[in-house]
């Protein structure tokens, strides 16, 4: 395995391609809006990532399928927060806050992670697999101080991929710690979705946070969910997902030691999406289906749930890394063809 140092000046407005292999090929450019992207190609697919904006995955395309929801933008803004810029297909939520802030909270949207100006990018290459790395350092004056370090790596002939995050506590105090691997999957109109938790555990969010303007065809779907034994199982009734419905998972260690989740699309595709319950215990699930924006999120993995920092701090989900402690989360990802 040999590194590639990227720098900036790499990408310009005309796509330059930076290696080109019998099985990878890799480019980079930039968008109007200034933003450096790298496209890592291979024989299924590419993605493309934003190497110096949060190390976002902004598209993900694979066998033929665009796994990214359906958004308003053409391509990312400019922006500190992700709800200015929210059309990629995965980002970083977090780290010291995370999902949506209540009133009392004092963070943005899924915190400050998604948008963080990464410091550096490298490529770690072979002849079999590409991983993408990156380094963001956050420290601010008599607050937190930490170095996280996200990755993304895919082998070749693959169209399953690994997004991981590795995040050590560079403060002389303990620091909190949330995270998601926030995946906006796209829609597939009668997706057919299954895990290996029990549908007990796939439990409705009941509350309506602010950002949620319910219809009265919404609130009484929304009532007719509560009553049912099973979680929604098959996204065949897109007028009722306006706005969203959101399932949470929790405490999924206690079910199994690897959580699997996959939505089963047509032509015999299947999405899946793997990780360790002991790296990420919780899990939710979105969907959304509008005029602006189409969204089949089977599965967000994450630390707790989406509801902010206070919200995990009283229901004693918050983690704490002691001073230089360090944690790593991985995430498998990606669609394969069904036999």
């Amino acid at each position: 395995m040999y590194t590639i140092p990227l720098s900036k000046a790499q990408f310009g407005q005309q796509e330059q391609i930076l290696i080109h292999s019998e099985h990878f090929k890799i480019s980079g450019f930039k968008y109007n809006s200034g933003i450096e992207a790298l496209k890592i190609e291979n024989t299924k697919g590419y993605l493309t990532i934003l190497p110096y904006m949060g190390q976002m995955i902004w598209d993900a395309k694979f066998l033929g399928e665009n796994l990214c929801m359906e958004n308003m933008l053409s391509e990312p803004k400019q922006s500190n927060e992700i709800v200015a810029t929210y059309g990629c297909f995965a980002f970083h939520s977090g780290l010291i806050r995370n999902g949506c802030p209540s009133p009392e909270d004092d963070h943005p949207l899924h915190g400050e992670m998604p948008c963080a100006k990464m410091d550096k990018a490298w490529l770690e290459v072979d002849e079999h697999r590409i991983t993408i790395k990156g380094e963001y350092e956050y420290v601010m004056g008599f607050g937190d101080h930490y170095l996280a370090t996200p990755s993304v790596s895919i082998e070749k002939d693959a169209s399953l991929f690994e997004i991981k995050m590795r995040v050590q506590n560079l403060a002389s105090v303990p620091m909190p710690l949330q995270y998601m691997c926030h995946m906006n999957t796209a829609y597939f109109p009668d997706a057919k979705m299954v895990q290996n938790i029990p549908d007990e555990a796939v439990k409705l969010r009941e509350s309506i946070p602010g950002h949620v303007k319910p219809t009265p065809q919404w609130l009484d779907f929304n009532d007719t969910l509560k009553t049912q034994s099973t979680p929604i199982k098959q996204l065949s009734t897109p007028e009722m997902y306006d706005p969203e419905i959101v399932y949470f998972m929790d405490n999924l260690s206690q079910f199994t030691d690897e959580a699997k989740f996959e939505m089963e699309i047509a032509g015999g595709k299947v999405l899946i999406t793997r990780f360790d319950t002991a790296e990420l215990n919780y899990a939710t699930r979105w969907i959304l289906y509008n005029g602006d924006q189409k969204v089949g999120a089977y599965v967000l993995p994450a630390t707790c749930r989406p509801e902010g920092h206070l919200s995990a701090k009283e229901s004693g989900t918050l983690i704490h890394l002691q001073p230089q402690e360090v944690r790593e989360f991985t995430v498998t990802t990606g669609i394969t063809q069904a036999n």
